[in-house]
C-alpha cells in the first residue's frame, strides 16, 4: 500500500513538473512573440518617421532653393561665366604663382566655351531666352576686392574664391540638369557639369 502511494506521488510530481515546463515554454514563447511584435512595430515606426522626415526636409529644401526657370538659370550661368573670365584676366597680371596663372588661362578658355554653349541652348528655347551676363553687386564687389591684391595674397584669395564659385556653379548645373524646365538648357547643364567638377578639383588641389 505504501509502495502504491509512493509510486502515485512520484507520478503526480512528474506530471506537475511536465505541466510546469509546458507552462514555462508557453510563457517564453508568448514573451518572445510579443517582443518580436514590439520590435517589428518599433522598427516600422522608425522607418516611417525617418522617411517622413526625409521627405519633409526635401520639401523644405526645394521650397528654400527652388529650381530656377530657364531665364533665371541662363542669367545665373551667364553671370557666373562673366565673373570667372574677369577674375581669370586679373590673374594674368596680379598672380604670382605660375600654376595659378595656368589655371586662370584654363578658366578663360573653358568659361568662354560654356558661355557659347548656354547662349546656343537658350536660343533654342521657345520662346527664345537671352542670357544676361551683367554682374550682380555682390559679384562686382568680389571682383573689385580681388583686383586690389597682388602676388601671394592674390593667389590665395583667387583660389579660395574659385573653390566657392565652382561649388555653387556645380550645384546649379546639376540641379537644372535634373529638374530644369527648358530641355535645351537641361542638356547644356548636364554637359557642362562634368567640366565644372574638373575645375573644382583643380582649384581644391591648388588650394592645398
Amino acid at each position: 500500500m505504501n509502495a502504491k502511494l509512493s509510486f502515485g506521488a512520484i507520478a503526480l510530481i512528474a506530471a506537475l513538473g511536465a505541466c510546469s515546463q509546458k507552462s514555462q515554454d508557453t510563457t517564453t514563447n508568448a514573451v518572445t512573440d510579443i517582443g518580436s511584435d514590439i520590435s517589428n512595430t518599433t522598427s516600422n515606426a522608425v522607418d516611417t518617421a525617418t522617411s517622413a522626415t526625409s521627405n519633409a526636409l526635401d520639401a523644405a529644401g526645394n521650397a528654400l532653393n527652388p529650381t530656377p526657370t530657364g531665364q533665371e538659370f541662363a542669367d545665373k550661368a551667364a553671370k557666373s561665366d562673366a565673373f570667372e573670365i574677369a577674375a581669370a584676366k586679373l590673374a594674368k597680371t596680379n598672380a604670382e604663382s605660375a600654376d595659378v596663372k595656368k589655371f586662370a588661362a584654363t578658366m578663360i578658355e573653358a568659361h568662354t566655351g560654356s558661355t557659347a554653349k548656354i547662349k546656343a541652348a537658350a536660343a533654342k528655347a521657345t520662346p527664345a531666352i537671352k542670357p544676361d551676363p551683367t554682374l550682380t553687386s555682390d559679384l562686382q564687389s568680389k571682383l573689385d576686392d580681388l583686383g586690389k591684391l597682388k602676388g601671394a595674397d592674390f593667389d590665395k584669395a583667387y583660389i579660395d574664391g574659385q573653390v566657392s564659385a565652382h561649388e555653387d556653379a556645380l550645384s546649379l548645373m546639376k540641379s537644372y540638369a535634373d529638374k530644369g524646365d527648358t530641355p535645351s538648357l537641361k542638356t547644356a547643364a548636364g554637359e557642362i557639369a562634368p567640366k565644372v567638377q574638373e575645375h573644382l578639383d583643380m582649384a581644391k588641389k591648388l588650394k592645398k
